[in-house]
């Protein structure tokens, strides 16, 4: 479980395919203080430490991950989100993340304003019953508040902290990113379904 707060911005070092799996070394600020089994959100995406050698640790993506998540495409030098996972009395400072990315969503325009940058991405229509105006949506593991949403579209505001100390600064149109809507309404939605049913 995390909160979209994120840690650091890692360094993916090495890719390797292994069959239908592949496997990424990633340095980051936090790897020293990681071990093997820890689960840690990579662009929002729940992995389990493998190895850990200094500030290097690896983790394996497997392929049904791959198909679900913007990994499959990560080289050496991607630039990636790192989130812990909660700890028993820690704050929620964003809100419930699992981890599960539920799709992939491509940035369609970037604004910047005067103090703040605004994201549009487009995601697959058939998600459009999980997001909500001013609700919760996790993008690259970002806790955000989405805005302007549309049936296959939203937006997002980025305050300068967020750009500079997260990945959202290398976006540009034509990026993809992995999102996992909140899932409380995922829930919601699933008990509608089963109520008509």
């Amino acid at each position: 479980m995390f909160t979209g707060i994120i840690e650091t911005v890692g360094r993916v070092i090495s890719v390797h395919n292994s069959g239908g799996n592949k496997q990424f070394r990633v340095d980051s600020a936090i790897g020293c203080s990681l071990k093997p089994d820890q689960s840690v959100a990579h662009n929002g995406v729940c992995l389990t430490v493998e190895e850990v050698e200094g500030n290097v640790h690896r983790v394996t993506a497997i392929e049904e991950t791959l198909q679900k998540t913007n990994l499959g495409t990560w080289k050496p030098g991607e630039k990636i989100n790192l989130e812990r996972c909660l700890t028993p009395g820690s704050r929620l400072d964003g809100h419930i993340v699992q981890g599960h990315v539920d799709t992939t969503a491509v940035c369609i325009e970037k604004k910047a304003f005067n103090g703040s940058l605004e994201f549009r991405f487009r995601f697959p229509e058939k998600f459009a019953p999980l997001i909500i105006e001013k609700g919760s949506v996790c993008v690259n593991g970002i806790s955000l508040t989405a805005f302007n949403v549309g049936t296959d579209t939203f937006s997002v505001a980025i305050i300068p902290y967020t750009f500079e100390h997260t990945n959202m600064q290398f976006l540009e149109k034509g990026s993809d990113v992995n999102v996992e809507f909140d899932m409380v309404g995922k829930y919601v939605v699933r008990g509608m379904e089963n109520t008509r049913n």
